[in-house]
């Protein structure tokens, strides 16, 4: 089959891959000049499937209400929301029953655990080389803290999941470049999660795609669909000015991250239309344009998130000064990974926000976060900061297989859980187009679950 592929984020690139291997001709339509250049560029890179949930959770709407006026919390509403960005946070508000939350967590958390086999099956038989770390630890600041983190410690027993119950001393076993100036009580040791560079393996993943025949069609903007049995993609191409590229220098991530930023078109087409015998969505924010015209909606929302990526300082003493794995801050919800010789810190949740725009107290948190449980380690003078726009819907999981629209599929609408989701949803996603019987249950995932 011919099928086309809108977006070339993690979730593009992986189903991408997915198409070809299973011997479809593939094309790929990315609005950048990069594969993972806007929410997949420099994402926390944590995967930890035990901690895979959705943010529509019994307590949550309080918790929220309660973070309003804190100086490092990790949700922040942005007055003057739109409606759309109102009606978005009440159907959250009602996937915030107990029972919807249940059997959304457990539909999650099957796919993030299948993912994590997919993601460990690709990395072996292709022999992709990425930044990576094995174990996560969650750090519990406080006797509250642990007290706060025993529902989710239930979870993973439910779940039969490996995790240990850590004293402070015993974290820092784990983490010996742990700050000890720092009040820490407890924490919680995942050794089967992991961290990794998510914008290499997408790069990889990519080379692997175009190895079997995928094209990738950069710079190319998907304006409409024509649904049908041979459903059509109308899209202009623009390739950037060279005075854009020019200015992002030789270094490969100040490209990419060029690519993230607008651009002036320096020679853009007309409309060229192409016909293939299936589409798959994966630009979830683009999507909602593209499907409206037909009858499907759906309740996307950018909630964004910050990230800072600095090097770490060589220590010839202390080698352990950097974290050595993935580690959560549970109290301010902020992630620490270890990506080759860099640090990561990543966090927040930002509503009604602009991308383009940074917040300079969810930034602020980043940094506290850094200094107090790794002080001086990393080159702040270098550091990267960015923001992405995770697309989410109210209820959590995303939404997998066909659309509703004759010819079209979808993958999309992951959040905060993109890298963690990505390899399973993709895998899946080939084989209902495929007509094959998934390998795990994927009850919940398609998009009559938001017609309910």
């Amino acid at each position: 089959m011919k099928v086309a592929v809108i977006g070339a984020g993690i979730i593009g690139v992986t189903t991408a891959y997915e198409l070809s291997a299973d011997g479809h001709q593939v094309t790929v339509f990315e609005r950048r000049g990069s594969v993972a250049a806007e929410a997949s560029f420099a994402n926390a890179g944590v995967i930890a499937p035990g901690y895979v949930t959705p943010w529509a959770a019994p307590g949550m709407p309080a918790k929220v209400l309660g973070h309003l006026f804190a100086r490092h919390a990790p949700v922040r509403l942005r007055p003057g929301m739109s409606p759309a960005t109102l009606r978005w946070l009440w159907a959250w508000w009602r996937a915030c029953r107990l029972r919807t939350y249940r059997a959304n967590r457990l539909r999650m958390q099957r796919l993030a655990g299948y993912s994590l086999e997919r993601l460990h099956h690709l990395t072996r038989d292709l022999k992709l080389d990425y930044e990576r770390a094995d174990g996560c630890l969650v750090l519990l600041r406080s006797a509250h803290d642990l007290t706060l983190a025993q529902p989710g410690l239930a979870l993973l027993a439910e779940q039969a999941a490996r995790f240990e119950l850590l004293d402070a001393a015993q974290c820092r076993a784990v983490e010996p470049g742990l700050s000890p100036d720092t009040a820490l009580h407890a924490g919680i040791y995942l050794p089967d999660d992991e961290v990794g560079n998510c914008r290499q393996f997408a790069h990889l993943l990519r080379h692997e795609a175009q190895r079997l025949g995928a094209r990738f069609r950069f710079h190319s903007d998907v304006n409409r669909l024509i649904p049908g049995p041979q459903p059509q993609l109308v899209h202009t191409h623009a390739p950037p000015d060279n005075a854009v590229l020019l200015a992002a220098g030789g270094n490969a991530d100040r490209r990419a991250f060029a690519d993230t930023q607008p651009m002036t078109p320096a020679v853009a087409s007309g409309p060229i239309t192409q016909a293939f015998d299936a589409v798959v969505i994966c630009n979830a924010l683009g999507a909602p344009a593209l499907l409206r015209p037909h009858g499907v909606k759906l309740p996307l929302l950018a909630v964004h998130g910050h990230s800072i990526t600095a090097p770490l300082r060589r220590h010839e003493t202390h080698p352990d000064h950097g974290p050595r794995a993935g580690l959560m801050d549970e109290r301010h919800k902020v992630a620490i990974s270890r990506l080759g010789a860099r640090v990561r810190v990543a966090g927040g949740a930002e509503i009604g926000g602009s991308l383009h725009q940074h917040d300079e107290r969810a930034l602020a948190t980043l940094y506290k976060v850094l200094h107090d449980w790794f002080p001086g380690t990393a080159h702040l003078s270098q550091v990267q900061r960015w923001k992405g726009a995770r697309p989410m819907l109210p209820d959590g999981p995303p939404v997998l297989g066909r659309s509703g629209v004759d010819g079209v599929w979808l993958n999309l609408g992951h959040g905060s859980s993109g890298w963690a989701l990505a390899c399973g949803s993709a895998r899946l996603l080939a084989d209902s187009l495929a007509g094959r019987a998934s390998a795990i249950d994927i009850e919940g995932l398609g998009v009559e679950r938001l017609k309910a």
